[in-house]
């Protein structure tokens, strides 16, 4: 029979209650067929009727070699499958530099609060990461420089009257970011304010031009002063830390109270008016950057006047590391 030759590469086993059979002569070439533990190589092989029950059988291709050896007797074993053990993926170097670097940041308020010791072991390792920079000509990736990057960090002391300003009773710098338009080659500066009355924000727009593998032209062309978005209640805490010193706001609540009403009603005439635009003059109006390490998270710029900045995308684990 055709179909005779092709078993011989599949082992046949078979688990069955003892059943009685009225032997019979087969008339099936010679082949190898295995029936439970015992392997039949004969000119003939027995069959028989089934007196109690049909056995049932599980069909397992392969050759003789990958069978291996039969056992001659014994009951049927179970053979488990081991599963090898995955071994979590180790941090690589970058990644262990990466984490290093933002949680020196803990603390330095954007870098204005930062002590000597510590703006030194940043500058360390920004250093190493910017020998180990997986993108070499970041103006040639620009895909990876789109979207909206959170300032983590700066040495630049031009942004220090700005971030000084978050000390200062019931005012706080929420975030300061930068959004860049591959597409149209566009940088928004944003910085959003919050205070217990309003939040707002002040931004600059401009346009860049790639001059090199890592450095960008900026010219700025204008500011927006956004419209405050007052608070239609007016939450103060009872006391806020001032150059030291706690300022007790208890006394207050009761006179912040009576003036709500008045403070929604201004708060929707105020929000309806347009945002105030300004331009920059045109000493001011340009300047360079240069981009010494680029991923999909991290940023690290420097710019014309030696200062230093490192952003990271929104949305990534670095900002909660």
């Amino acid at each position: 029979m055709a179909f005779v030759s092709q078993l011989s590469q599949f082992t046949l086993s078979a688990v069955t209650p003892k059943t009685q059979f009225t032997p019979r002569a087969s008339v099936f070439a010679p082949n190898s067929v295995k029936i439970g533990a015992k392997r039949i190589e004969k000119t003939r092989i027995w069959t028989g009727e089934l007196v109690r029950e049909r056995p049932s059988f599980r069909v397992r291709a392969g050759s003789e070699e990958e069978l291996g050896p039969e056992e001659e007797e014994g009951p049927a074993v179970a053979v488990a499958e081991v599963e090898e053990e995955v071994k979590p993926v180790e941090p690589s170097e970058i990644d262990r530099l990466k984490k290093a670097l933002v949680t020196s940041f803990y603390g330095t308020n954007r870098g204005l609060s930062a002590t000597s010791e510590t703006r030194a072991e940043i500058i360390e390792l920004i250093t190493q990461l910017e020998a180990k920079n997986p993108t070499p000509a970041p103006t040639e990736a620009l895909t990876l420089l789109n979207g909206k990057w959170i300032l983590a960090y700066t040495s630049f002391a031009g942004l220090f009257p700005l971030l000084s300003r978050g000390t200062l009773p019931l005012v706080t710098v929420e975030e300061i970011s930068q959004i860049i338009d591959s597409e149209n080659f566009t940088v928004q500066n944003i910085v959003q304010f919050a205070g217990p009355l309003a939040t707002t924000s002040i931004s600059t727009s401009a346009k860049f031009e790639v001059r090199s593998p890592k450095r960008v032209q900026i010219k700025f062309e204008e500011g927006i002063i956004g419209t405050p978005q007052l608070t239609d209640s007016i939450v103060i805490p009872e006391n806020v830390e001032f150059l030291g010193q706690k300022i007790d706001f208890t006394p207050f609540k009761g006179l912040i109270n009576s003036v709500q009403d008045t403070a929604s009603s201004v708060a929707k005439t105020i929000s309806r008016q347009p945002p105030l635009k300004f331009s920059f003059s045109n000493s001011n109006a340009e300047s360079w950057l240069l981009t010494t390490y680029l991923d999909e998270e991290l940023r690290i710029s420097r710019g014309d006047g030696g200062s230093v900045y490192v952003l990271i995308k929104e949305g990534s684990s670095l900002l909660t590391a």
